[in-house]
């Protein structure tokens, strides 16, 4: 069962040798998934899930140890999911970003306390599978825990990636809300095609762990929310 999850965005600005001059903008936001991940660590955990957007070749799952890069971002920095050393013989196939940023997270704080795997979740994936999915993670320990990777909308302003969009900021309050309480259903029930439009990558994600908590009776706290890119950044914690 769910016991604890963690909600994180997953741009790779996150990582300050992408960021270069611009590492200090997000430093209260890394702070607050180091303040998150310790939720997860403070749980006791059988098993931690890493849940992020991927493109359709970067989708399925991801062993413990799969190497990720930040190479395409300029920077010569490779992670790997969990520290872990991947199976001999196994295909080392790359991390979406969105994992990978979660691998650096996880290196960051020295995670040690449970196996790690990953799952790439491709954008389109209609949210009843994606609640399907969440459930099916659950299922596979006695003490679960999710790291959730995914940003809220790029619409925010005019310099935003996806330009500014009226709906955007109703759109990110209300995914701030339901993050914050830890509310499975508001979750479950957010609109896949307005989410699309408004570029919000964290909407399949946040509907695995919808489907993941379903009866868990978590409470929610968000510990971060702002758009400084014109993209909404969340950070939430629920145990």
């Amino acid at each position: 069962m769910l016991v604890a999850a963690a909600v994180c965005p997953c741009p790779p600005l996150l990582v300050p040798e992408v960021a270069a001059g611009a590492a200090p903008e997000l430093t209260a936001a890394r702070a607050a998934c180091t303040d998150a991940l310790g939720v997860l660590a403070a749980s006791r955990p059988d098993l931690l899930v890493v849940v992020g957007p991927a493109e359709q070749s970067g989708s399925g799952p991801f062993p413990e140890g799969a190497p990720g890069s930040f190479r395409g971002f300029g920077v010569d920095l490779d992670v790997r999911l969990g520290g872990g050393v991947p199976l001999a013989g196994a295909p080392e196939r790359p991390l979406p970003p969105s994992l990978a940023v979660a691998a650096w997270l996880l290196e960051r704080t020295g995670w040690s306390d449970a196996p790690v795997e990953g799952l790439g979740v491709g954008e389109p994936l209609e949210a009843e599978r994606c609640v399907r999915a969440g459930a099916e993670i659950v299922a596979r320990a006695d003490r679960v825990v999710l790291l959730v990777m995914g940003d809220a909308s790029a619409c925010r302003t005019l310099k935003a990636p996806g330009y500014l969009d009226e709906r955007a900021a109703g759109f990110d309050a209300e995914v701030a809300r339901a993050l914050g309480a830890a509310d499975v259903a508001a979750l479950k029930a957010l609109d896949a095609g307005l989410a699309y439009e408004l570029k919000a990558s964290g909407r399949a994600p946040w509907q695995v762990l919808a489907g993941a908590a379903e009866g868990a009776d978590l409470g929610g706290a968000l510990l971060y929310e702002d758009a400084p890119y014109g993209v909404g950044y969340m950070v939430a914690a629920w145990s």
